[in-house]
């Protein structure tokens, strides 16, 4: 028996030394199963990574060959890349150039900010007025660059001789970073390199997986033309800001998908907004549509009010830092933006009172009400209080744009392409390359989603499975999809703002490129089947966006052009060598930015139009092309001080499309001189004494010296 007892317990001994074997192989194998999930993880990651660095460098190289091809920018010279960059680019070029010409970078600052070229003779800040931050940066990174390089006795551009040919003369030309043009054209197309790894990003983020990220990428470069003009514009202000609203979006959809965000999401969107506002005076626009939006995901119970006051707390930082940045810019003190994010605030704090109506339908038409009333009355109570009306010619462009109401300022502004009605060419693209259908589609499975969930809810069923959690009540209340909620109130807000004025088409067609990555989604199109069937689906849409769309970056490829405008050169080099220093200029806004660029001479308008003062001195300079009397035109300029006007033949008869010619712009303002058949630039062109006398003139220009008697 004691035998048989110690084999048992032998036995026993074995099984557990098996069992314990066993239990070490399992826990090793499970160790090494995480580590190859880590690995793999890691790989993924990597992956992702080097494709979003990959998508970005062919971005900048992509829109930097169409900025090349189209202009032949490489073999212009100095004075020719300056006058390539005409309107407004060339305004905010010449602070660049300011900024890097001056003995140091703070007599640099203080001439831009102490600016008395720009408005002659008025002293004004431009970079409060401008938005010039990007300026700035660009200013010192291009002295340092240029002091190291020089201290490492290191050659930052070739140069050599170019014969131009048709009996012009050759020019020296300059490659490199050390050239400040190129300097500047290449530090945009680097930011909109990042701008497209970000886009990237952010469309795997979106949708769960990489193709959600290939998918807004291609849907990108195959409507490239009508989500950027970057490769054709560089300078503008929205080159170097629309990348950061990217970033900025990607971290409110961060925000909305965490559970209980910090104030430390806050400081990252607010970090965010500075860098989108700064660059641009228009972004609050795009910001307060976002602040509207995330109210709006707010109301349907899809974020509770902590959320909402993370967001609105980084909108509102990043407001107010850009304010005393931009030296308290007036246009964003009175701005819809500054008003909407105060009365959202005060609707999210009186959430508890509002309950108490318990009725739904009650409870969104009262936020409604107090939305609109609150937003529109704050702005305009600040407008009164701080005496500004530098906005109020964007009221006047929307009430021009849905009645008969008229004046000479929204004239000029309608009466350009960029600022009419969404062209239905635009409609027409967007659906050969498939992505109009696509987002529909993606739109309306989303909205049977939501309708679905919201059913069951009001049945009090249980919702569709792995929906997420769901929670109805208190501050951290939410419902599933909340991201994608918001997204596509933002995308209904772009859609009305580039159907309005087409300039803004730049915020809606690259955000319907980025709802494109919602197809990858699980989430949403799991119910197709497997993930190899969805692929397909993806793999299929792709071929099918591909056919219209390699026509489209094929037609960007084949743009060649060789910028040349020798009558604008000549008139440089006139006035740079027959003009003093100090001699000042009027003409029309885009040739005036050339003249302050080129020249340095002072002059007393220019192309940003944003403000009132502006506005009022471009009319009296404008009135040349009006019907007045040539008395009347000479005293406007002796008023505003000036020496030299310089006449611009094709303003005279240019007519963009009816009842947009500078004559009948003046009818509607200058009832007085409607009558006169002749308009005063002809006058001034046929015989401009005893008021003015020409003193310059080529195939396009007439300049006129303003008699002083």
């Amino acid at each position: 028996m004691a035998a048989r007892k110690r084999h048992q317990n032998q036995n026993t001994n074995a099984n557990a030394e098996s069992s314990n074997t066993t239990r070490k192989k399992a826990g090793k194998k499970k160790e090494s199963n995480e580590d190859n999930g880590m690995s793999g993880d890691l790989k993924y990651k990597l992956f992702i990574a080097v494709l979003a660095i990959a998508v970005g460098y062919v971005h900048r190289n992509h829109v930097y060959g169409m900025f090349e091809r189209d202009k032949h920018f490489s073999h212009l010279s100095g004075l020719e890349r300056e006058l390539s960059f005409r309107t407004e680019m060339g305004l905010y070029f010449s602070y660049f150039k300011t900024i890097i010409e001056a003995p140091t970078f703070l007599n640099g600052m203080n001439q831009i900010m102490y600016d008395n070229i720009t408005e002659y003779p008025d002293t004004i800040n431009v970079l409060k007025r401008f938005n010039l931050y990007p300026e700035v940066a660009l200013g010192i990174a291009y002295r340092v660059y240029d002091s190291v390089m020089a201290a490492m006795k290191k050659d930052t551009k070739i140069c050599w001789t170019v014969n131009r040919g048709e009996g012009l003369s050759p020019v020296q030309s300059c490659e490199g970073l050390g050239e400040p043009s190129y300097f500047y054209v290449e530090a945009v197309f680097f930011l909109n390199g990042l701008m497209m790894s970000v886009f990237f990003l952010f469309g795997v983020y979106l949708s769960g997986n990489v193709n959600g990220g290939i998918l807004a990428v291609a849907s990108f470069f195959y409507n490239h033309g009508e989500c950027t003009r970057v490769q054709w514009t560089p300078p503008l202000r929205e080159s170097f800001a629309y990348p950061f609203l990217i970033i900025e979006m990607f971290l409110v959809t961060h925000t909305l998908r965490v559970k209980n965000p910090s104030y430390i999401h806050s400081i990252g969107i607010a970090m965010a907004v500075i860098s989108f506002m700064l660059p641009w005076q228009f972004a609050q626009f795009a910001l307060m549509t976002q602040a509207v939006a995330v109210f709006c995901t707010y109301v349907l119970g899809y974020i509770g009010s902590h959320k909402v006051k993370v967001i609105l707390s980084g909108l509102l930082m990043g407001l107010g830092v850009s304010c005393v940045l931009l030296f308290g810019n007036e246009m964003l003190l009175t701005s819809f933006f500054l008003s909407s994010l105060v009365t959202i605030f005060i609707i999210v704090s009186m959430e508890p009172l509002l309950n108490k109506l318990n009725y739904k339908i009650i409870i969104w038409t009262v936020q409604g009400v107090l939305l609109i009333v609150g937003t529109v009355g704050m702005k305009i109570l600040i407008a009164k209080l701080i005496n500004v009306a530098d906005d109020e010619h964007i009221g006047d462009i929307f009430r021009s744009k849905f009645s008969d109401f008229n004046n000479f300022h929204t004239m000029l502004y309608t009466c350009a392409p960029e600022f009419d009605f969404l062209a239905a060419e635009t409609y027409w693209k967007l659906l050969k390359t498939v992505l109009l259908p696509t987002v529909g589609v993606i739109v309306i499975v989303f909205s049977v989603k939501v309708l679905k969930l919201e059913y069951n809810l009001w049945k009090k069923t249980s919702p569709v499975e792995d929906e997420g959690e769901i929670v109805l009540e208190g501050e951290h209340r939410s419902k599933p999809h909340a991201d994608y909620v918001y997204h596509m109130f933002q995308l209904a807000a772009f859609t009305l703002m580039a159907v309005i004025i087409m300039r803004l088409k730049l915020f809606w067609t690259p955000h319907l490129c980025l709802m494109t990555s919602l197809l990858a989604s699980r989430k949403l199109f799991g119910w197709i089947g497997g993930k190899e069937k969805q692929y397909a689906v993806i793999a299929v849409l792709l071929a099918c966006m591909t056919v219209e769309g390699i026509q489209n970056i094929w037609h960007q490829w084949s743009i060649m052009g060789e910028y040349s405008n020798y009558p604008l050169e000549e008139l440089v080099e006139w006035v740079k060598v027959q003009t003093p220093k100090n001699a000042v200029f009027a003409g029309p806004m885009p040739t005036m930015a050339t003249i302050k660029l080129c020249t340095g001479r002072p002059i007393v308008n220019h192309p940003h139009y944003e403000d009132a003062g502006l506005r009022a001195r471009t009319m009296k300079v404008y009135s040349m092309f009006s019907k007045k009397p040539l008395s009347e035109v000479k005293q406007n300029m002796i008023d505003l001080k000036v020496d030299f006007v310089i006449l611009e033949n094709s303003w005279c008869v240019r007519r963009q499309k009816e009842g947009c010619g500078m004559a009948e712009i003046w009818d509607i303002e200058d009832k007085k001189n409607r009558h006169e058949t002749v308009q005063s630039c002809t006058k001034l062109r046929e015989r401009p004494e005893p008021y003015f006398s020409r003193v310059f003139r080529n195939d396009i220009y007439d300049v006129l010296k303003v008699s002083k008697w």
